[in-house]
């Protein structure tokens, strides 16, 4: 059973940084896609960024050149640097497995507030 917690979110004014931080269980990480995920009021959740076992990213337009996802295999661990902070990245962020049939259950999200 894959097992996933966030933490490092709070609230930043627009221009501001946070990095979150994602704890993951499970022996299959270290040759996994993991992902950041985000879901925003009244909106579906959406791909943030992913990084792939070998360290290749990708991100989400929106985000590029302002957002750094990258992991420490060896603690089974996911982090996002999120700098230049925009009031509309405001969502509660969630990490998981890139591969939907690898996915755990979504744990409880880091809420990210972004004042303007």
């Amino acid at each position: 059973q894959v097992q996933l917690v966030e933490s490092g979110g709070g609230l930043v004014q627009a221009g501001g940084s946070l990095r979150l931080s994602c704890a993951a269980s499970g022996s299959i990480f270290r040759i996994n896609a993991m992902a950041w995920y985000r879901q925003a009021p009244g909106k579906q959740r959406e791909l943030v960024a992913s990084i792939a076992g070998d360290g290749s990213t990708y991100y989400v337009d929106s985000v590029k050149g302002r957002f750094t996802i990258s992991r420490t295999n060896a603690k089974k661990m996911v982090y996002l640097q999120m700098d230049s902070l925009k009031p509309e990245d405001a969502a509660v962020y969630y990490c998981n497995y890139l591969d939907p049939t690898l996915r755990g259950d979504w744990g409880q999200g880091a809420q990210v507030t972004v004042s303007s």
